[in-house]
């Protein structure tokens, strides 16, 4: 009997092991006879628990422990069948969890057990087979004298050999390092469909899937060469009805003399365990609605189409949003707004199998088509066209027949020249443009215009900014009394002064200012800057009465606080307000009604003058306009420009002008100065002079200029641009 090893002295992770240790020695007794008492089982099993923990967590990393552990199993002879098959189970199952803590747990801990576990079984099995050999040679030895004895003893080892072999519950098979199979276990045999007999002088290499079989010949064929004792993988075999059982194969190399002479395969059976992990990387990587890929299998897909492909391929997407499709959902419910998108689905994926291309759901209704390859541009439009034409036929879902249209964003370019990211910005910067285009339709990815689009997005970004930084600057252009000729006026222009980007025209940067909400912020600077400028005027030119026109934006007008804002600009600055005028767009006058028309009304109270800026562009109302506190009217640079008098077009110059003429009569006879705009040339001035037209404005009377130089004329002296 194999002497007991004391574990007094073992360092702290006895604590942990005591219980594992505890467990192994009951099984060991429950399942078979064990030679020893009760306490001295435990106290040995609570040794090789120690031993195997220490050997897991050990750096270097080696099985050699393990092997130890079968050894010292057989020399305890303990080698009931089904106590190695607990044994190696609870290796697996409860070992890490009981016995390691959780900071001494290695990452490649499940490689390390697999290991253990087969280090302890090829140690089991060599000790078998040593302490085998080993009677066989005190029986030559002694054959004179106990031949008898010996030759029970061996009938008896052999007999424990067999009981394991065969008994356990994994399936076990013993091969040559030729690849031919020696034994195998009944375990082994019903797990593959054959009969022992059947699987006896096969080559393992017969059994080997035909998809991976190169992979695992070479991983076998390291084995055999005594390059690795171990090897663990998940693996497929074809059972002998052809189905396909997934394995979880622990291999161990048996070497007799330092020289490889066998191999031991230990396999279980994780069909169900593969199928399930099967089930949820898909339901990963798929759409739970409509069953298509989704986000994520699309940008590991066209990650692995950027990475893979050749020098010259080009990879295109055509980014798909269904027009209108939340007034469905609003109006019809999502249960068929859902049964929608599961038939756009089908339809999508159908109109583009037969070129094997991707279709995947993004996300609400977007869907996306990766166009891989192709030579041209054309043939992701082809695609486009194709998604439009199966989105636009009719829908019949439950009791309804839905027309339904989509949008689609283009983009196709070298694989070289673009990313994942890249590419789907593009594309999502695309749909947009056709969305902006109308229903029913694609558009082509333009560099130019996304550049001009990143730019403008950047003045959005910029503009709050500027305006606390002072950017803002006016420039002021006069308004002259054609009469006269003296200057009455000038009309107040902002420009932005941007740091990288130089002076910026008002007609860069005014319409997103009126998009994002700041044209009341930066109105208000005008207002007050505009008033500040025009009372430093009439202090030093008194006589001048020079009258500063500021434009409104319709958001200011219909700002229920314009009326104080004006007011305590006029109070701050000291401007009187006979001084300043207000240009409001024609459809914003005319459109006045409610707070806005009140807010008309106070200014004009205010002593304030109000002006009808780009007056015959829209549909005015003449007797409403009659009602409102007008004081005059500035013409439309267009019929202004078509008095040319170049005899390029004499029949629209004439028209141009009885235009004019119409409309300076309108204005005279409703009592309104009237201003022409975009005067360019003398001959205009002229024919404008004798249409009895007030004052113009445009570059023959000078263009816009900084303050300075409206000082500089009432001064009597031009500056020099």
């Amino acid at each position: 009997m194999a002497a007991v090893p004391d574990p007094a002295g073992v360092d702290a992770g006895r604590a942990d092991a005591q219980g594992y240790a505890a467990d192994w020695a009951r099984a060991v007794r429950r399942l078979g006879f064990v030679p020893l008492s009760a306490a001295e089982t435990e106290r040995l099993l609570l040794v090789h628990t120690i031993r195997l923990a220490q050997a897991v967590r050990a750096e270097p990393f080696t099985a050699s422990p393990a092997e130890e552990v079968g050894r010292a199993l057989v020399e305890a002879h303990l080698t009931e069948p089904e106590a190695l098959d607990w044994t190696l189970h609870a290796l697996g199952a409860a070992f890490p969890r009981q016995v390691l803590g959780a900071g001494d747990r290695p990452p490649d801990l499940a490689d390390r057990i697999a290991s253990v576990q087969g280090g302890l079984a090829a140690g089991f099995a060599r000790a078998l087979r040593d302490r085998t050999f080993s009677q066989q040679e005190r029986i030559a030895r002694s054959a004179w004298q106990a031949r008898d004895e010996v030759e029970q003893a061996l009938r008896n080892s052999e007999a424990r050999f067999r009981a394991v072999f065969t008994g356990a519950a994994i399936g076990i098979g013993i091969a040559g390092v030729d690849g031919r199979i020696i034994d195998v276990n009944q375990a082994f045999a019903d797990m593959l469909g054959y009969s022992i007999e059947e699987l006896r002088d096969t080559n393992v290499a017969a059994l080997f899937h035909a998809d991976d079989a190169a992979g695992m010949w070479e991983l076998y064929q390291e084995l055999t060469d005594g390059k690795q004792d171990t090897a663990r993988v998940e693996k497929r075999y074809h059972r002998k009805d052809g189905s396909v059982v997934w394995t979880d194969l622990a291999v161990s190399l048996i070497r007799q003399d330092g020289r490889p002479r066998f191999t031991v395969a230990m396999i279980e059976d994780i069909t169900q365990r593969y199928e399930l992990q099967q089930r949820l990387r898909f339901q990963a990587l798929h759409d739970p609605l409509t069953g298509l890929p989704n986000r994520t299998l699309f940008f590991e897909t066209l990650g692995r189409v950027l990475d893979t492909a050749g020098a010259g391929q080009r990879v295109g997407v055509c980014f798909l949003d269904l027009d209108g499709f939340k007034a469905i959902n609003d109006s019809l419910g999502h249960d068929l707004g859902d049964r929608l998108l599961v038939v756009i689905a089908r339809r999508l994926a159908a109109c583009v199998a037969d070129r094997g291309h991707l279709v995947a759901r993004m996300g609400g209704d977007e869907f996306v088509i990766l166009v891989d390859g192709g030579d041209d541009i054309d043939d992701a439009v082809v695609v486009a066209e194709a998604a439009l034409a199966a989105v636009a036929a009719p829908v019949h879902v439950g009791n309804h027949q839905l027309a339904v249209s989509a949008s689609v964003g283009i983009v196709q370019c070298p694989v070289a020249e673009t990313t994942a990211s890249e590419l789907m910005k593009a594309a999502d910067t695309t749909l947009y443009w056709a969305k902006g285009a109308g229903r029913g339709r694609w558009a082509v990815y333009d560099p130019e215009r996304s550049a001009r689009d990143i730019a403008r997005s950047a003045l959005v970004a910029g503009l709050p900014a500027a305006l606390d930084r002072g950017e803002f600057v006016l420039h002021y252009q006069p308004i002259v009394s054609l009469l006269e000729g003296s200057m009455l006026a000038v009309e107040a222009l902002v420009r932005w002064e941007h740091p990288e980007l130089g002076l910026i025209g008002p007609d860069r940067f005014i319409g997103l200012a009126e998009e994002t909400g700041l044209i009341v912020q930066l109105g208000e600077w005008v207002l007050r800057r505009a008033c500040h400028d025009a009372e430093q005027w009439r202090r030093e030119f008194p006589e001048a009465k020079l009258v500063v026109s500021v434009n409104l934006a319709a958001r200011q007008a219909d700002d229920p606080a314009i009326v104080d804002t004006v007011a305590d600009a006029l109070h701050t600055t000291g401007l009187p307000a006979e001084l300043l005028q207000l240009e409001l767009t024609e459809s914003a006058v005319m459109g006045s009604a409610g707070e806005p028309l009140r807010s008309l009304h106070r200014l004009a109270a205010l002593g304030v003058r109000l002006a009808v800026d780009d007056f015959g562009t829209g549909y005015s109302n003449l007797a409403y306009l009659r009602r409102l506190p007008i004081h005059s009217l500035k013409l439309a640079g267009p019929f202004v420009e078509g008095i040319r008098a170049d005899g390029s077009d004499v029949e629209a110059d004439h028209r141009d002008e009885r235009i004019v003429d119409a409309l300076v009569r309108l204005a005279h006879a409703l009592e309104l100065w009237v201003t022409a705009e975009a005067v360019e040339t003398g001959v205009q001035a002229e024919r404008l002079r004798a249409l009895r037209c007030d004052t113009g404005q445009g570059r023959y009377f000078g263009a816009p200029a900084p303050a300075e130089a409206i000082t500089a004329r009432l001064r009597g002296r031009e500056v020099t641009q």
